[in-house]
């Protein structure tokens, strides 16, 4: 997979251009992932800052799965997409200290639908670049996106402090907005064949897959 400068030739007319076409194809995995029960109580104030914290406690596991993926791929396939501005292990890291977790890997060990997540991500190889930008694309723009929303209701909610809730903030990102615009434009100046395009759309769907099964494991 190489970057142009020219439009996505992953159709005849050129429309819709890839981050929409992402975008529709994905439009009804990602709704139903965003109202899974978990989600949508922990967002309307129903459960706790403890429930708020397993859920931080999983994604620890997931984003160190995600970003040594970023990595392996990085290796023969540095997009510009691939950019560490993004990476939030570590401030996930520092959230769960904030919160009083000591060790998060002894104290939330993964679900089995974390664990499963986890290994899908790590059976994907340096070769796997389009898979790994499924992943990236739903995760991190996920984050630009409705993370913002998610620090200020578990702010309001559960009195979560500033630095319980470095997860949502990108510090070297000077405006969100743009950024999330340039990210699409960049997106959209892949050069893919239809294979590879039908692949990112497949893996769009697994990943908001994955994310529910994790959402249903916090659940139960």
């Amino acid at each position: 997979m190489t970057a142009t400068h020219g439009t996505t030739p992953h159709t005849l007319d050129q429309q819709p251009s890839l981050s929409e076409y992402l975008r529709a194809s994905s439009s009804g995995q990602h709704r139903d992932t965003e109202t899974r029960s978990f989600i949508t109580e922990l967002m309307s104030g129903h459960l706790s800052l403890e429930d708020y914290t397993r859920y931080l406690g999983q994604y620890a596991w997931v984003y160190e799965a995600l970003e040594q993926l970023v990595d392996r791929v990085s290796q023969i396939d540095h997009l510009d997409l691939f950019d560490p501005n993004l990476e939030r292990l570590p401030a996930i890291e520092s959230d769960l200290a904030a919160l009083g977790v000591r060790d998060w890997r002894h104290e939330y060990p993964p679900l089995p639908a974390t664990a499963a997540y986890i290994e899908h991500l790590q059976s994907l190889t340096n070769a796997d670049s389009v898979r790994c930008l499924a992943h990236h694309y739903t995760r991190y723009l996920g984050d630009l996106s409705g993370g913002q929303a998610i620090a200020s209701l578990v702010a309001r909610h559960y009195g979560a402090e500033p630095e319980q809730l470095g997860f949502y903030r990108f510090d070297a990102i000077n405006n969100i907005v743009q950024y999330k615009r340039a990210y699409r434009d960049r997106l959209n100046a892949l050069s893919l064949a239809p294979a590879d395009v039908d692949t990112l759309v497949a893996e769009v769907d697994a990943a908001f897959t994955y994310n529910g099964a994790v959402f249903d494991g916090l659940a139960n």
